[in-house]
């Protein structure tokens, strides 16, 4: 199968695992690991003739299990899919051979002290840098390098968010550990909200948020943040609901931004009469005025853009000196070509 799809199923066996492994048996624990619900359960099924029945059905129950909301979120890989897995022996062959590698003892998680975990990020950027090449998609849009996110926490100060009210945002926020780390810096807990087009990875985000005790966080998946934003103004749907942090690493150089947007757009975000209108065929500052417009007044924001928003001309430039001018823009890091999986230009932090 194609490694975009293959990796939705190595993530929710590793999910399961994971879980299972911290919280079965645990009460209070962050997530409800019930009878017939855990990696257990599946590890019964090896040899069985509708072990990928079953296995749905096992996941099934985790899911919903308790309070931990996980429809729609653990579930989208289906084990029984002939189409994906084959019929017969060779789908029992191969999902208990699936099951085997997990019960290898470097997946004991129970013997994993470390704090701050962040099994699933690491395990998504490990499949990215591998197999983004054999999917052939850019996978840099999903996934946000450790060294970056943390970078982009420091630049933003989010270490001085002393009230729990305070809240960040990723409009484009893939696999969620951009959000995570940035959450991470902040000395209270605060309040985590996230986009992402892209539903299965949207749900993986979703199951980040919960491995990392923040299951309070938002993740709304399968709508265009530029064309169809989630998050409105409590007292006005007609304005856009704004955040104290943004952190974000957007889809470089869309060329489909437009895409279900009239010009000026209902939020204010595009319009001749206020900062510009980007170019048709590059989303570049699309993503950077959907971000201004998401700030509060006093808030912060750090936006990942390839290198070429800092000196392409024409309407990127009129919009540049605008924001410029108004002095929205505190500083810039620039970043190597080679840092991102699936692109090979430089960017930059604005």
């Amino acid at each position: 199968m194609d490694a975009s799809q293959y990796k939705d199923y190595i993530l929710t066996l590793l999910f399961v695992k994971y879980v299972t492994d911290k919280f079965k048996g645990v009460k209070y624990a962050d997530i409800t690991v019930p009878e017939g619900g855990s990696f257990d359960d599946l590890v019964a099924l090896k040899g069985n003739k509708n072990i990928g029945e079953e296995m749905d059905k096992v996941i099934a129950k985790l899911a919903e299990a308790g309070e931990n909301n996980l429809r729609g979120v653990i579930d989208n890989a289906h084990f029984n899919d002939e189409a994906k897995l084959g019929s017969g022996k060779e789908m029992v062959d191969k999902l208990t051979g699936l099951i085997a590698i997990f019960q290898r003892d470097e997946f004991n998680f129970k013997k994993n002290k470390a704090s701050g975990d962040d099994i699933l990020g690491d395990a998504y950027e490990y499949l990215m840098r591998h197999f983004a090449t054999e999917s052939g998609k850019s996978k840099g849009q999903f996934y946000t390098p450790g060294e970056v996110s943390r970078i982009m926490a420091k630049v933003i100060g989010i270490d001085k968010a002393t009230d729990p009210s305070m809240t960040v945002y990723d409009p484009a926020c893939g696999s969620g550990s951009l959000l995570i780390r940035a959450a991470d810096e902040a000395p209270c807990e605060i309040s985590i909200y996230g986009q992402e087009k892209d539903n299965s990875t949207a749900g993986l985000a979703r199951m980040n948020l919960v491995l990392h005790n923040k299951g309070a966080g938002v993740i709304v998946g399968n709508k265009s943040t530029l064309s169809a934003p989630q998050y409105k103004d409590e007292n006005n749907p007609e304005l856009l609901k704004t955040f104290n942090y943004i952190v974000v690493n957007p889809p470089f150089s869309d060329k489909s931004w437009m895409d279900g947007i009239t010009i000026p757009d209902s939020y204010g975000r595009y319009s001749e009469a206020v900062l510009g209108v980007p170019p048709e065929k590059n989303g570049d500052y699309a993503w950077l005025l959907h971000v201004l417009k998401s700030l509060k007044s006093t808030g912060k924001a750090a936006i990942i853009l390839p290198h070429g928003v800092l000196f392409r001309g024409n309407a990127e430039a009129d919009i540049r000196k605008k924001i410029i001018d108004r002095g929205y823009i505190k500083g810039i890091i620039g970043l190597p070509a080679n840092l991102f999986y699936g692109t090979g230009i430089p960017a930059c932090i604005l």
